[in-house]
């Protein structure tokens, strides 16, 4: 069946499991980024005659490769060539209703992913009555570099487009746009985030989900500076849209990844604020006028429902697939830490004290793990409870038996039980071949029933601290971060 827009028509296919589900895949929602656009704003899709072919997932935007060859093998990135990577695709459970629209945005630390990941595939929100939306959005130098000459945050102002088209067009597809979630993961968690602070979004959704991120991955303007400078000296260029735009690719992509390795490695005090990404939203005064957290603090986003959460071991994913287990000693542990704070010791011996035992790789996944992803998380759920704004919390805390169990809730492993796509290979090494189905269940409901009232159908976070822990048996606990938002209380983050 064919929907037609003003953009043009589009010819999908059906879904598989419904009757009435249809499926759009690589529509534009952006001209294609190359040329003189390739640095810019995005600019509006360009109209076609004729009916295209939305039957195939189209091109990905350029990226430079995974860093970790792991990682890759683990939870890889598609690839499709082709020059227009800001496209979405869509599944609809009927062309004809008013559903309401579930927006994803994808993770991988602002530098790699798509909104085409095998995962990612929305048939079970559109079984279950909602329409999904995955995007691309552009990512590392062409999206977050800050350049004099060029608009900055551009891979903001790519969700922004994007979700313009959905306000401008899901309704073709059976989507009602006066009731968007956008959603993300990692770094699309951090995107959702900051997308709540950001002006050109207001108005663009109306609830939002945050898993494993939060509000404070952001660069002052400062530190954003020094990028250019650095990869354009890698490179041997001026640090302008000339100088980069004359670059290959495939040597941009490499330059990029040496780049991002001397900025976060630790090794150049320079660089020392640098902590974990290199590419990031940058507090630019225009499109990203301060900090997110700060802003949410003072109202953005007010009137937003939200459902926020981490998972209870999300750095197992960098420790027990990649062989640093075995090779953490107690020196590297305090070492790293001290990258964080300026009393590593002593923030060690807080772990080591609640968990007696510990080997320093286990020290080490629940520091780092509490530092990048759940302390935030809760600095965020403490702004919006002090607010007395509603929201709703949760933790992802089923353990796998893979890597002798000691992968954890890690990084990641929530995806496919959100979007009960368990069957799928991507990620399986990480959760084994029979991760619980009932777990899926229940939560790819919780998030559909979001989406569907904005009650995921346990109770808001509230001055109980309320958190839902999802397991083989879920259960709803009172605080559970007290003793990382005691560890971490006044420490930088």
């Amino acid at each position: 069946m064919d929907v037609t827009i003003a953009q043009g028509a589009f010819r999908g296919a059906p879904i598989d499991g419904t009757s009435e589900g249809r499926t759009f895949k690589g529509i534009p929602y952006a001209s294609a980024p190359i040329g003189d656009l390739r640095w810019a704003e995005p600019r509006p899709p360009q109209q076609h005659d004729g009916t295209a072919d939305a039957t195939r997932y189209g091109p990905t935007v350029s990226t430079p490769p995974q860093r970790s060859q792991v990682l890759d093998e683990l939870i890889p990135d598609p690839s499709r060539p082709g020059e227009n990577g800001l496209n979405l695709n869509i599944w609809s459970p009927d062309i004809s209703a008013s559903a309401p629209v579930f927006v994803w945005i994808h993770g991988g630390g602002f530098a790699t992913g798509a909104g085409s990941t095998s995962a990612f595939d929305g048939s079970a929100f559109a079984r279950d009555g909602v329409v999904a939306v995955t995007i691309n959005y552009r990512l590392a130098a062409e999206g977050f570099l800050h350049l004099p000459g060029a608009p900055g945050n551009r891979g903001l102002l790519d969700m922004v487009a994007a979700l313009e088209w959905v306000r401008d067009n899901i309704a073709a597809f059976g989507g009602d746009p006066d009731r968007v979630t956008i959603a993300g993961e990692s770094a699309g968690a951090m995107a959702v985030c900051t997308l709540l602070a950001v002006p050109r979004a207001r108005g663009l959704f109306h609830r939002a989900i945050v898993q494993s991120g939060s509000a404070h991955h952001v660069h002052p303007l400062e530190r954003a500076e020094l990028v250019a400078p650095e990869l354009a000296a890698e490179l041997g260029v001026e640090a302008t849209v000339a100088g980069f735009s004359a670059v290959p690719v495939e040597e941009l992509h490499a330059a990029t990844n040496t780049v991002i390795g001397r900025l976060t490695s630790g090794q150049d005090p320079r660089f020392a604020e640098f902590r974990r990404l290199a590419f990031q939203p940058v507090i630019d005064g225009d499109v990203l006028p301060e900090h997110p957290i700060d802003a949410i603090a003072a109202g953005a986003g007010a009137g937003v429902d939200l459902l926020i959460g981490t998972n209870a071991d999300e750095y197992g994913l960098f420790v027990g697939p990649t062989g640093m287990a075995d090779k953490l000693t107690e020196e590297m542990l305090v070492e790293t830490t001290r990258r964080l704070v300026d009393d590593p010791a002593d923030l060690v011996d807080m772990y080591r004290a609640e968990r007696p035992g510990a080997t320093p790789a286990e020290l080490f996944v629940a520091l780092q793990s509490d530092w990048f992803c759940v302390a935030p998380a809760d600095r965020l759920l403490g702004v919006l409870r002090a607010a007395g704004r509603p929201v709703h919390s949760f933790q992802f805390a089923w353990n796998p038996p893979t890597y002798e169990g000691m992968l954890g809730a890690c990084h990641t492993l929530e995806i496919p039980f959100v979007f009960d796509t368990l069957r799928d290979p991507w990620g399986r090494a990480l959760r084994g071949a029979d991760a619980p189905q009932s777990l899926a269940d229940e939560m790819h409901a919780a998030w559909v029933a979001f989406v569907r009232d904005g009650d995921p159908g346990w109770p808001e976070y509230g001055d109980r601290r309320r958190v839902r822990r999802l397991d083989v048996s879920s259960t709803t606990v009172e605080d559970p971060l007290a003793l990382t938002r005691q560890i971490w209380d006044g420490r930088p983050l």
